[in-house]
């Protein structure tokens, strides 16, 4: 076996552990929960590794996609040629980053899972399958699949929801399905009507992404369908204004799935539009680009805005993830490098620091059971170490120097400047209502006199919450202070995709 062909089965090999995991639970005894947990915490724990070795054994330099590996499926029928369906999978310099970060959050949420103790099997196994899902949509180089995995991720969200949340578990379980199903039904006739104008005969992404660029798929087709990846897409990364299923679903989910669904699955959306859309339709994006940095503007500047106003955690976290998704979408409608590749690297960045954020925000629900904020005062005295944790997410959240926002929100606001001067003007404003925001729960909650409610009800974060809490507090710092592997995995990708755009 060759070096290339061994890379290509270490994603393959990714990309089973998930739905490996769900299966042997699955035979495991609902009663021996403990064992359910051990075994969940293992194949965390062993993905976690595969994720690290992938984005670090990526290739700067080499080929834009790498380890691949590809089974055919389908071929040779009636509608398909020899490359018609196959399970072809790889990475390039966003992918690998976009790995990275399902290892870091998957196994953070492991850990919080571990004193879930209600059907914890089923659970697990949903978790699970979501979790492959996401793997498989970053793997991905064939648009059947891609699809396939994109479904497959968001599935498990109705009933992770609607059985293990609170909060109106129902409604927001309800609502974030039938708006992300919404999506899906656009990104599925996007599919079909660029498979037949192609005329390739094939899903296979690389043949097709080389149709948008050669002039294959003609520019009124990619004008008439980038729009039905964008907002099909942008519907799972909070796209303004389908964006309103995201706060109502971060406030239902628990915890372990609010770290998952605002850390990872919005990040699929936004890995969506930059797959089917700038990469598929590239002269559709540069057509209807002007119209997703508007869109994107408005989500920064409402989402942060909002969350100034509200008062439950969990409520402000979403709106501020509405905000910060904003500015993917801002990133992305540059077509400039730096500022596509800011947006990237605020994928990651969001990713880390809204799991943490969760994290926090359930390890204090769950000894409180309420997140108003008017509650609350003074709790440093009594949980240090949590009040750390959840200043690092928060000055990452504003940008602070050193911590992971401040290398993508440098990147984007960059990006922005060069091709809309006024609209990194209002992203700037964004900024600075997210410190508004931040500083006024610290003020309340952190700081102050103390609620005698309290007194010898709260306790500091667990041992297992404290290694979750520092594997995202780790790559916070390791990005603020060390962009390099991050910045050249990232703009090796995004140098090709801007040349094949310009």
């Amino acid at each position: 076996m060759s070096y290339d062909e061994a890379q290509g089965y270490v994603v393959l090999s990714t990309l089973a552990q998930p739905l490996l995991a769900a299966l042997i639970i699955l035979f495991i005894p609902a009663t021996r929960k403990m064992a359910i947990r051990y075994v969940s915490l293992f194949f965390a724990t062993l993905m976690l590794g595969l994720s690290v070795y992938i984005f670090t054994a990526y290739q700067i330099g080499g080929d834009s996609i790498q380890m691949e590996i590809s089974w055919a499926w389908v071929e040779n029928t009636a509608f398909l040629g020899p490359r018609g369906i196959s399970l072809h999978l790889g990475i390039d310099g966003i992918a690998a980053l976009m790995v990275l970060l399902t290892g870091i959050v998957a196994f953070a949420a492991t850990l919080v899972s571990w004193k879930l103790d209600y059907r914890p099997k089923d659970f697990f196994i949903l978790f699970w399958v979501l979790v492959a899902g996401v793997y498989g949509t970053f793997f991905a180089l064939d648009l059947f699949f891609w699809f396939f995995f994109y479904e497959l991720a968001v599935v498990p969200l109705y009933l992770l929801i609607g059985v293990w949340g609170s909060t109106r578990k129902e409604y927001g379980a309800m609502k974030l399905t039938l708006m992300l199903v919404g999506g899906s039904v656009l990104i599925w006739i996007g599919i079909f009507a660029i498979f037949n104008a192609a005329g390739l005969h094939t899903f296979d992404l690389q043949q097709l992404w080389a149709a948008g660029a050669d002039g294959t798929i003609d520019r009124n087709t990619q004008k008439i369908f980038f729009p039905f990846f964008v907002i099909g897409c942008g519907v799972l990364a909070a796209l303004w204004p389908f964006h309103t299923w995201s706060p109502d679903g971060h406030m239902a989910a628990p915890t372990a799935v609010s770290m998952v669904h605002a850390g990872v699955l919005m990040k699929l959306g936004a890995f969506g539009i930059i797959r089917l859309g700038i990469q598929l339709l590239p002269e559709g994006a540069e057509f209807w680009m002007p119209g997703l940095m508007v869109l994107g503007t408005i989500g920064a500047v409402y989402g942060a805005a909002a969350a100034l106003t509200q008062r439950d955690f969990k409520l402000i976290s979403g709106y501020s993830s509405v905000s910060h998704m904003g500015y993917v979408l801002m990133g992305l409608a540059t077509m400039n490098s730096i500022g596509i590749t800011g947006a990237v690297l605020q994928m990651f960045s969001h990713g880390v620091m809204t799991a943490l954020v969760f994290l926090m925000i359930g390890a204090l629900y769950d000894q409180a059971h309420t997140r108003d904020l008017r509650d609350f005062g003074g709790i440093a005295k009594v949980m240090p170490w949590w009040v750390v944790c959840y200043t690092i997410a928060g000055l990452a959240n504003v940008g602070l120097p050193g911590l992971s926002g401040f290398t993508a929100e440098f990147h984007i606001f960059v990006g922005t400047f060069e091709t809309y001067p006024l609209f990194g003007g209002l992203a700037i404003f964004a900024a600075a209502l997210a410190a508004g925001y931040m500083l006024r729960m610290f003020s309340v909650v952190f700081f102050g006199p103390f609620n005698p409610r309290w007194k010898d009800r709260l306790h500091d974060i667990t041992p297992l919450e404290g290694v979750a809490a520092s594997a995202l507090i780790a790559s916070m710092v390791v990005m603020g202070v060390w962009w390099a592997p991050f910045t050249d995995r990232v703009s090796h990708t995004v140098t090709q995709l801007v040349g094949v755009t310009g």
